[in-house]
């Protein structure tokens, strides 16, 4: 156990955590920070998208009980909760991607409502399951693109059909939650579910197609030009260890009093880290310390809303969370993981991790 990433008082140690998604982006990331603190993590997910991804470059595998499985098949999320007996779930299963819900809008559906669903049942009949904190998107609002960061209470909606899917994955939420995990009757069931709405994360080990970070780092490592397809898009850039931070921090909050936290919560960053795409992509240059980029705007394009901001009041008052880093701050820490090579990257996110929370 690493003490100095510990910021929960050993709350997590030994505890059994179910993570589904965690060979993707930022379920890697939370299986490493889960295993620093003690915890006993199972994993449920697809193969990773390439073999450089964070997950393959941290050997996670041979770490943690890793099951690769679609969390669209049912009988497979019941068999692997029963079988492990989680005391806490975290879903961040999910087909993640805006553009690619274009061309796969049915399979979009399929994996955000269905398999949240699916964990969901599989949450209500595994007695040893406390804890579900199912993770969806700040794009679940509907967004109309307003100047003022979205509440929780506010509607869920979508233009594309990933920001719809994971509307209708809140809507499904809030169902079970008030048909079958209702607070007022938790005495019989005893499981406290809640939702997390972050914003745009970014991080070191992302290698997923059409997200701006990866993006960046794949032309400038061929000696290509950036193309910044959306570049005056406006969103809530973060650092993926700020939303896991209120993701671990909301579970334990939930153990204790888990009919006052089991609701929907924003975890999104400060005013001054909302920026626009090229301003971003513009930072990542400078961190890298090369590159170009190229305008490749066209309005002719698939609809992808220009601006969409989070307010994070609700977190920082009820839960005492609040972001820490600047947007540069977490490109910097960004670029730093994509270049300190794939050598020892377990390490180096654990040192990434640390030097985080010398902040918070």
């Amino acid at each position: 156990m690493n003490s100095s990433v510990d910021v929960f008082g050993g709350f997590y140690k030994d505890k059994t955590v179910l993570v589904t998604g965690h060979t993707g982006f930022k379920g890697s990331w939370l299986c490493i920070w889960l295993l620093e603190m003690g915890a006993k993590v199972i994993g449920l997910g697809l193969n990773p998208y390439t073999e450089r991804d964070n997950f393959m470059v941290c050997g996670l595998s041979s770490k943690m009980v890793d099951i690769r499985g679609d969390i669209r098949d049912a009988n497979l999320v019941k068999q692997v909760m029963l079988q492990y007996q989680p005391e806490i779930v975290f879903h961040l299963a999910a087909q993640p991607l805006v553009r690619l819900s274009y061309e796969q809008p049915v399979d979009t559906y399929e994996v955000n409502v269905m398999g949240t669903i699916h964990v969901l049942e599989a949450i209500r009949i595994c007695e040893s399951a406390r804890v579900g904190v199912m993770v969806t998107t700040d794009k679940c609002y509907e967004n109309k693109e307003q100047i003022w960061g979205y509440r929780e209470n506010e509607p869920m909606g979508g233009h594309d059909p990933y920001s719809s899917s994971k509307g209708a994955a809140e809507i499904a939420i809030a169902s079970w939650r008030k048909s079958f995990f209702n607070p007022k009757e938790y005495e019989k069931h005893g499981k406290s579910i809640a939702s997390a709405r972050a914003g745009n994360v970014i991080g070191g080990g992302d290698w997923a197609k059409d997200r701006i970070i990866p993006d960046c780092i794949r032309a400038i490592e061929v000696g290509k030009p950036i193309e910044i397809r959306s570049p005056k898009a406006i969103r809530p850039w973060q650092h993926v260890l700020e939303p896991l931070s209120g993701y671990l921090l909301l579970a334990q909050k939930m153990w204790h009093e888990p009919t006052k936290y089991c609701e929907g919560w924003n975890f999104g960053p400060n005013a001054d880290s909302i920026a626009t795409v090229w301003d971003v992509a513009t930072e990542v240059v400078k961190c890298y310390g090369k590159g170009e980029l190229v305008d490749k705007s066209n309005p002719n394009d698939l609809h992808e809303a220009k601006l969409l901001m989070l307010d994070v009041s609700k977190a920082r008052w009820e839960l005492g969370w609040e972001p820490k880093l600047q947007v540069g701050m977490a490109v910097k820490l960004t670029i730093q993981w994509y270049l300190m090579g794939e050598c020892d990257s377990f390490n180096g996110c654990v040192e990434q991790l640390e030097s985080f929370l010398e902040n918070v």
